[in-house]
């Protein structure tokens, strides 16, 4: 709990209203997505300015007392959950759309606003904002940020940090930082928007954000391609791609998945095969029917099974509505499902998934995989139960050797979900112990007493890696 004289100065900042430590506050706010995490903070507090986020920065930092920046909690690698206690910000009455400029074609908001909101707003003013977390309809604009949010846009439009052309951002110390601006071109100095980016709320907490529209596309079709040979389905990506075309959308979904996401949707899926690409591509109707045509094409000429076009924008939509219900569709497997990601060249996507499918015979775990092909990132599922401790223990050692295998084909242990405290041992892997050297000294620079989501990124020990050789 925090002292009294703490909690007087946090109250005479927000009212009473808005510093909250009793037990259903505080329980609330102890957790995120992250299955397993849990740790209890101290006090939650609810800003409704960056005013108030100085103030109480001040404070805080005065009084040496860790803060966890948080949106909806929709994360997937424990990034808030307050591990050394605290206090939890909350940014959600920070939720407003201060600016839609048509003329610069960006916009202004707070980081509390629902990111779905945002996206249904700007495409009626007949603009468009392509990052597309499947947490949309419940993660904030904020959360997008801090973790750099891909979606299953990614590949052709990228993800959220090739949006976020502008911050406002409040350090440890309660100083107030800006960063870019409407700007198409800016090399002042370093640039801090980009390195904020995704930083996972361990360097500043963000008030406010400049984002870059772009116009929206005037046409888009659907398609379905199945395939009993999952090498035939990789060789399709990778073809397409060699055809220097650029799908929307391109999406993996493997044979466990298939059946567990048809299940769930109805949608009469063949659950004979061994993997389905989810195609989408965009753009003026001429070039969208020639891409769509030539794709069609590369599938047949690599052993796909079925292809099959949406028949209508409702078809279509059912489908990209599917894919986005995949972590839905598997959590109702078992009581715990924990969804990783990691990712690979997309030349390495077949390889990655009889990887992830013989370590999930080796361990005895059940573990789907489904995810964004056309840019590599590969979201392995393991369902599971938190109950039975042998089992995740086993879990636990598949995803060490997933992320192993990941690296060893020339990948990363996470694409868009983040390091946060579940990916903290293995982030040595990946940047080797000078990159390590040169994060932690840029977070010593911003937050020398360490009080922004400790305990994040920076694991206490890294665990040793075992190359395992596959010959």
């Amino acid at each position: 709990m925090l002292q009294e004289d703490v909690k007087r100065e946090l109250v005479a900042i927000l009212g009473s209203s808005y510093v909250k430590d009793d037990p259903q506050s505080l329980v609330t706010h102890s957790y995120d997505g992250t299955p397993m995490l849990q740790s209890l903070p101290d006090a939650v507090v609810y800003p409704e300015n960056t005013g108030q986020v100085s103030e109480v920065m001040k404070v805080l930092s005065r009084h040496k007392i860790p803060v966890v920046g948080r949106g909806s909690g929709t994360n997937l690698c424990g990034g808030t959950v307050p591990v050394q206690g605290g206090v939890v910000m909350v940014m959600h009455r920070m939720n407003r759309i201060l600016e839609i400029d048509m003329e610069n074609l960006t916009a202004i908001v707070q980081p509390g606003l629902n990111t779905k909101q945002f996206i249904t707003h700007v495409e009626e003013l007949g603009l468009f904002y392509p990052p597309d977390p499947s947490s949309m309809s419940i993660s904030t604009l904020g959360g997008n940020i801090a973790e750099c949010s891909g979606g299953l846009r990614g590949l052709k439009y990228g993800t959220t940090k090739d949006y976020v052309i502008g911050l406002e951002a409040v350090l440890a110390s309660g100083d107030i930082i800006r960063t870019g601006g409407k700007l198409m071109k800016d090399v002042a100095g370093y640039d801090l928007t980009k390195l904020l980016v995704g930083s996972e709320g361990t360097l500043a907490i963000i008030t406010e954000a400049t984002l870059k529209l772009i116009p929206p596309p005037k046409y888009k079709k659907t398609m379905l391609a199945m395939y009993k040979d999952l090498y035939g389905a990789a060789r399709t990506v990778s073809k397409i791609i060699e055809n220097r075309i650029i799908p929307a959308t391109l999406e993996i979904l493997d044979r466990s998945t298939i059946r567990v996401v048809d299940d769930y949707a109805k949608l009469g899926l063949p659950l004979d095969m061994e993997a389905i690409l989810l195609i989408e591509q965009d753009g003026d109707m001429e070039t969208v029917e020639r891409d769509i045509a030539l794709i069609t094409d590369i599938c047949r000429s690599e052993q796909a099974d079925q292809v099959s076009i949406a028949a209508s924008a409702e078809e279509a939509e059912k489908l990209l509505t599917a894919r986005r219900s995949a972590f839905t569709a598997l959590a109702r497997l078992k009581p715990t499902t924990i969804l990783e990601d990691a990712t690979v060249p997309r030349s390495k996507i077949a390889d990655m998934v009889l990887e992830i499918n013989r370590i999930a015979k080796k361990y005895d775990v059940q573990i789907c995989t489904f995810g964004h092909a056309g840019d590599g990132n590969l979201h392995p599922t393991a369902t599971t139960d938190a109950r039975n401790q042998e089992e995740i223990h086993r879990v636990d050692e598949a995803f060490e050797e997933i992320f192993e295998a990941a690296i060893r084909l020339g990948g990363t242990i996470t694409g868009e979900h983040g390091v946060g405290l579940v990916k903290s041992p293995f982030l040595e892997w990946k940047v080797g112990a000078a990159g390590m050297e040169v994060m932690k000294a840029i977070k010593q620079s911003f937050d020398p007493q360490n009080l922004l989501n400790p305990g994040k990124m920076f694991a206490k020990e890294t665990r040793k890696r075992v190359v395992i050789d596959r010959g």
